[in-house]
């Protein structure tokens, strides 16, 4: 029983808060300087670090991953090459796979009475029944991956601008920007 009230209660709002995630990651790729998408970043040993370019390559693969595990009858997008992957590459996968991790919410949250009922995170983890920590997890794994775009982008030179450093944190702007023009809690 707590399972269906569960997704009753959620509705649509597992869907707008992964979108309103995804513009967060889109912003900071706008505004991101061309010259530091593939800048080394300081490490030791410096092959060991990620590049920019790995980090939002790797957000887009993972959920990929979630997508491919979790809800097999979605249409799974192509997984990018951090080698190669350009600015404009990524932006275009992030939002496929974005779209795709919606569907996979709505089903399993949305109260649609979808036909997911477990969250597989990877093939070694064990699986989760579909509930709100799937969301939590999902958006813990991206807020993860931004704050160390943000700070590698600080410390290799290339600060965000103010539009793309506070504005993912203007919550009813993203939310307006995705379509939703009365913003977080309401519904819309």
């Amino acid at each position: 029983m707590r399972q269906h009230e569960v997704r009753t209660q959620l509705g649509r709002v597992p869907v707008q808060m992964f979108a309103a995630n995804d513009r967060m990651n889109q912003m900071l790729i706008e505004h991101l300087d061309p010259a530091a998408w593939r800048a080394k970043p300081p490490a030791k040993p410096p092959d060991k670090a990620r590049t920019i370019a790995a980090i939002f390559t790797h957000v887009h693969n993972v959920r990929c991953k979630w997508v491919r595990l979790t809800a097999p009858h979605l249409k799974v997008p192509l997984q990018l090459n951090r080698a190669h992957c350009t600015p404009q590459q990524a932006r275009e996968g992030l939002a496929e796979s974005a779209a795709r991790c919606e569907e996979m919410l709505a089903e399993a949250l949305g109260g649609e009475g979808g036909r997911i009922e477990k969250f597989r995170r990877d093939g070694w983890a064990p699986e989760w029944p579909a509930g709100v920590e799937m969301l939590c997890y999902m958006l813990a794994h991206e807020a993860h991956h931004r704050g160390q775009v943000c700070m590698l982008a600080h410390q290799m030179g290339f600060a965000l601008p103010y539009e793309a450093s506070d504005g993912i944190w203007n919550w009813e702007k993203l939310w307006r920007e995705c379509g939703w023009p009365r913003g977080p809690g309401y519904g819309s």
